[in-house]
């Protein structure tokens, strides 16, 4: 699938939800709760607005430059996050009066009780109350997730036991980050941030693993410079997330390599010194066949021709193949791409289809194999988080 259909899908699918989302919104914001003239022709206006803004801030992200462009997309992304803790907070009060409705009526058949008339005023009373607490919710839950988002990095230390693992080599660090996604709201200052976080760990080995940037090498040669000064005793590894391919893969691919960054394209490097040393093994992202000319995940490719009794890491920046990456010989995948479900309770949805959603996972029959997920060091679309903050994690094999 070429970069520019899954664009086009992708744009479709959130016209569609946005679009429903701003009218149930609306529904209950202003035509339950009866707002009078001028402020209902207003606030019906302010909310079409914010549901167009949505869409149009990302092609904005894809086509414009500058400071006006930047201050739109993140007051669209600011947007977009109290809308959907907006949505989530009369979504729950609605579900918990349709129960209580349904037990009430439920109750009056049983006692053969008259059907009680609907009360307009009562109605119009509760419909404000719960507008009122809808707004004073999201507004305290968008408030303390941008706090979240935009704080520190949480270094999360993973200890993780290999059996094949050298003696020599215990303690081995690798330092991951992933899911930075360096663009218009996430810069240079940043990006220096997580730099010196992980050059502190002092790690032997940092993994980046992909979904670093969301704009083109020109757009953003300058943010992710810093980069550069990433330092690891036995080096700094890539692997392509998706967000990569939305943004020009191949160009990244070489810019990254400038910058000193050893790119792993379905291959595999040695990792130790003093006669003792493991496999560390990177694939394309699971989505880019198609998305890149000669790019598209070969595992077999990355693992062919190894010492099965050699120890294998493998860097992949979805948690998908685990059980076939298990089979291959792979001791530990580390992933990342879930954000650990970044905003409560999106994170629900995004564990159904992740069951590896965040931390270390046994592998089921897997040999012993395990998988790493990462919550992720920066975040995707709104500058929030809610139950799943920002990390750089520090995973000790021994």
């Amino acid at each position: 699938m070429s970069r520019t259909l899954s664009f086009a899908i992708f744009l479709a699918v959130t016209l569609l939800v946005v679009g429903g989302m701003h009218y149930y919104i609306w529904t209950r914001l202003v035509r339950d709760t009866a707002v009078g003239e001028p402020w209902r022709r207003l606030l019906t206006i302010g909310i079409v607005a914010a549901a167009v803004a949505v869409p149009t801030s990302f092609l904005v992200m894809r086509a414009r430059a500058g400071a006006l462009a930047d201050g739109f997309v993140l007051g669209a992304m600011l947007w977009m996050g109290l809308a959907f803790f907006l949505l989530s907070s009369l979504v729950v009060v609605d579900v918990l009066r349709l129960v209580s409705a349904g037990v009430g009526a439920l109750t009056d058949w049983l006692r053969h009780a008259p059907e009680t008339p609907a009360d307009p005023e009562r109605r119009l009373l509760v419909a404000r109350a719960v507008a009122g607490g809808a707004v004073l919710a999201a507004g305290g839950a968008a408030a303390f997730s941008v706090s979240s988002a935009l704080g520190d990095p949480e270094i999360h230390e993973v200890p993780v036991r290999l059996a094949r693992l050298p003696r020599q080599l215990s303690g081995l660090s690798i330092v991951q980050v992933t899911d930075l996604h360096i663009g218009r709201t996430i810069g240079e200052d940043e990006v220096r941030r997580v730099v010196s976080a992980t050059n502190a760990l002092r790690p032997d080995v940092i993994a980046l693993t992909g979904d670093f940037v969301d704009g083109s090498v020109r757009m953003l040669e300058a943010a992710v410079a810093p980069l550069a000064a990433l330092s690891a005793r036995y080096g700094v590894y890539f692997v392509t997330g998706n967000h990569e391919y939305y943004s020009g893969a191949s160009a990244w691919v070489e810019h990254l390599r400038r910058l000193g960054i050893r790119v792993l394209r379905n291959e595999r490097v040695e990792i130790g010194d003093r006669g003792a040393s493991i496999d560390l093994a990177g694939i394309d992202d699971w989505r880019s066949a198609g998305m890149a000319p000669g790019h598209g995940p070969d595992l077999a490719a990355a693992v062919a021709g190894r010492d099965p009794e050699r120890s294998l890491v493998l860097l992949a920046h979805q948690p998908r193949g685990v059980e076939a990456a298990a089979q291959a010989g792979v001791e530990l995948q580390v992933s990342g791409h879930t954000h650990g479900g970044q905003i409560f309770p999106f994170t629900l949805a995004t564990a159904l289809v992740y069951p590896y959603l965040h931390g270390l996972y046994p592998v089921a029959e897997g040999n012993g194999s395990q998988i790493f997920v990462s919550r992720g060091t920066g975040y995707w679309g709104p500058p929030m988080r809610l139950g799943s903050p920002p990390e750089i994690a520090h995973i000790v094999l021994t």
